[in-house]
C-alpha cells in the first residue's frame, strides 16, 4: 500500500467543519422533508399513492446502498473530491426536481439526488477524524451531532413553510443556493487530506451493491406488495448475499470493510444503538404527524411546528454535550440520551388521546429534542474514537449505513403497525386511507385513531431501549482512560 500527502491540513480544522455542516444538513434535511409536501406533488403531477411512495423510496435506496462504497471511495480518492462530486450532484439533482413535470421525472431525479447524498454522507465524519486530534474530537463531533439531530426534525417544519408559501417545488429549488455556497465553501476550507492507493475490492463492490439493493428494496417495498412471496425472496437472497460479502471480505485481500474495525467494542456497540435511532426517529414521525393532522386538526405547517422545540433544544444543547463528551465516559453521556429517547416516546403514547391539549404533546417532543443532543455526537464520537486514519472513510461508511437500515426498518414496520392499529381500532378504516384523509377525520374517529397511533408509538420506544442497553455497554476510550490516569500524578506535583 502506498500513500501519498497531497497538502498539509490547515492549523485549524473548524472552518472545514464548518463547510461541510452545510452540506450535511442539506442531506439529511431532504431526508425528511418531502413527507410533507406529498399531497401537493400528488395534485399537482397527478400521482397516485403507489407511485408518489418512490419520490420518497428512491432517494432513500439510492442513498443507503452505496454507502459501504462510497466511505471507501473517500479513503482512496480523497474526502474532499467525493465530497464535492456528491454535494455538485446533489445541487444539479435539485434543481431537476424543481423543474420536472412528471412523477416519473421526479423520481429520477430523486434518485440521482440519492447518489449524490451518498457520496457526501461518510466524508463528513472521515474528515472530523481525520483532522481533529482525538483530544478535541468530541467537540467537533457534537457540531455533527446538532446538525443531524436538528436536520432530522426540522425537514418537515421546514417543508410545511415552503409548501405553503411557495409550492411543492421549492422544497428543492431551496437546496440550490445553499448548495452552491456549500460548494464554494468546502472548495476554500475543506483540506486535501493523504490519500491511500490500493486496488479496488470489485467483488465485494458487486456483492455489497446486489446484497444491500435487495434487502433494502425489500423491506422499504414490502408494505406496497403486501409481503408477498417476491418480497420475501428478495430479502432472503439478500441476506444469502450479504453473507457472502461478509464471507469475501475475510479473503479479500484489500477489502472494502475490514471486519478488525468490530473488534473494537465500542464501535459495534455504537452501530447497534444508531441502527435503533434511525429506527426510532424515522418510525415515530408517522404516527405523530397523523395524530397531530387528523386528531389535533392542524394544518400540515402546523404538524410540523410540533418538531421545532425538539429542533431548537437539540441545537442548543449539542455543542455543549460536545465538551462534555472528552471529559466524561461515553456510557453515561450517550446511555442518558438513549433511556430518555424511549421514555419521552412512551410519554407520548401516554397522551396521545382525542382531548390532549397541544401543550401536553409539546413536552414529551422537547424531551425527545434533549434526548437527540445527547445521542448524536455520542454515539458518533464512540464508533470512530478509535479508528486508524486508513479506516476512517470505511468506518463512516459502515456507520452511517446501519443508520440508513435502521431508518428503512422503521418506515417498513410503522407502515404495518399503523395498518393493523387502524384495522382494531377503526373497523373499515385501512392505512391507506388514513393516509390521504388524515385531514379530514370526522370527529366520531378522534378517540380510536388517536389510540392506533398511540399505539404505534410503543414500537420506535421499544426498539430504541435496546439500543440504550448497547450504549450502557461502552467501554472507557483508551484516551480517556489515559488523561484519568495522570491526573493523580498531575495533582501530586502541581
Amino acid at each position: 500500500m502506498a500513500e501519498r500527502s497531497v497538502t498539509d491540513t490547515p492549523r485549524s480544522p473548524w472552518p472545514a467543519l464548518w463547510a461541510l455542516v452545510i452540506g450535511f444538513f442539506m442531506i439529511l434535511v431532504d431526508v425528511t422533508i418531502v413527507s410533507i409536501a406529498t399531497p401537493a406533488i400528488m395534485a399537482d403531477l397527478g400521482a397516485d399513492v403507489d407511485s408518489v411512495v418512490w419520490v420518497t423510496s428512491g432517494y432513500l435506496l439510492s442513498y443507503a446502498v452505496p454507502l459501504l462504497i462510497t466511505g471507501r471511495l473517500g479513503d482512496r480518492y480523497g474526502p474532499r473530491k467525493v465530497y464535492l462530486a456528491g454535494l455538485a450532484i446533489f445541487t444539479l439533482a435539485s434543481l431537476w426536481c424543481g423543474f420536472t413535470g412528471s412523477i416519473g421525472g421526479l423520481i429520477a431525479a430523486r434518485v440521482v439526488q440519492g447518489v449524490g447524498a451518498s457520496l457526501m454522507t461518510p466524508q463528513t465524519m472521515a474528515v472530523i477524524n481525520r483532522t481533529f486530534p482525538v483530544e478535541s474530537r468530541g467537540s467537533a463531533m457534537g457540531l455533527w451531532g446538532a446538525t443531524a439531530g436538528v436536520a432530522t426534525l426540522v425537514g418537515p417544519l421546514l417543508g410545511g413553510v415552503l409548501v405553503d408559501a411557495f409550492g411543492w417545488e421549492w422544497i428543492f429549488f431551496v437546496n440550490v443556493p445553499v448548495g452552491i455556497v456549500g460548494l464554494i465553501a468546502a472548495w476554500r476550507l475543506v483540506p486535501d487530506l493523504p490519500t491511500h492507493v490500493r486496488r479496488f475490492d470489485w467483488t465485494g463492490v458487486a456483492l455489497s451493491g446486489v446484497g444491500m439493493f435487495l434487502l433494502v428494496f425489500g423491506i422499504q417495498e414490502g408494505q406496497t406488495f403486501d409481503w408477498n412471496g417476491v418480497v420475501w425472496t428478495m430479502i432472503t437472497v439478500g441476506v444469502v448475499v450479504m453473507v457472502a460479502f461478509l464471507l469475501w471480505q475475510r479473503r479479500s485481500p484489500e477489502p472494502l470493510i475490514s471486519l478488525d474495525l468490530f473488534r473494537d467494542r465500542n464501535f459495534s456497540l455504537a452501530n447497534v444503538a444508531i441502527t435503533t435511532v434511525g429506527f426510532g426517529i424515522t418510525a415515530m414521525a408517522f404516527p405523530l404527524t397523523f395524530y397531530a393532522q387528523g386528531v389535533l386538526g392542524l394544518t400540515p405547517t402546523g404538524a410540523a411546528l410540533l418538531t421545532a422545540p425538539m429542533a431548537v433544544v437539540s441545537g442548543l444543547l449539542a455543542p455543549l454535550v460536545g465538551r462534555l463528551i472528552d471529559r466524561v465516559h461515553p456510557r453515561w453521556i450517550a446511555g442518558s440520551g438513549m433511556l430518555a429517547m424511549p421514555v419521552s416516546m412512551f410519554w407520548l403514547a401516554a397522551v396521545m388521546r382525542a382531548d390532549t391539549p397541544i401543550w401536553a404533546v409539546l413536552l414529551p417532543t422537547i424531551l425527545l429534542g434533549i434526548a437527540s443532543a445527547f445521542v448524536w455526537a455520542p454515539l458518533a464520537t464512540t464508533a470512530t474514537r478509535n479508528l486508524p486514519p486508513r479506516h476512517a472513510g470505511a468506518g463512516a461508511g459502515v456507520y452511517n449505513t446501519t443508520r440508513q437500515i435502521g431508518s428503512v426498518l422503521g418506515s417498513a414496520a410503522i407502515a404495518v403497525l399503523i395498518a393493523s392499529q387502524l384495522t382494531a381500532n377503526l373497523p373499515g378504516v385501512s392505512g391507506g386511507g388514513a393516509e390521504t384523509g388524515v385531514a379530514h377525520l370526522p370527529a366520531a374517529l378522534h378517540a380510536g385513531f388517536a389510540t392506533a397511533m398511540s399505539h404505534a408509538i410503543l414500537l420506535p420506544a421499544a426498539v430504541l431501549l435496546i439500543g440504550f442497553i448497547a450504549a450502557a455497554a461502552f467501554q472507557l476510550p483508551a484516551t480517556l482512560a489515559a488523561r484519568r490516569a495522570a491526573q493523580p500524578a498531575d495533582i501530586g506535583t502541581a
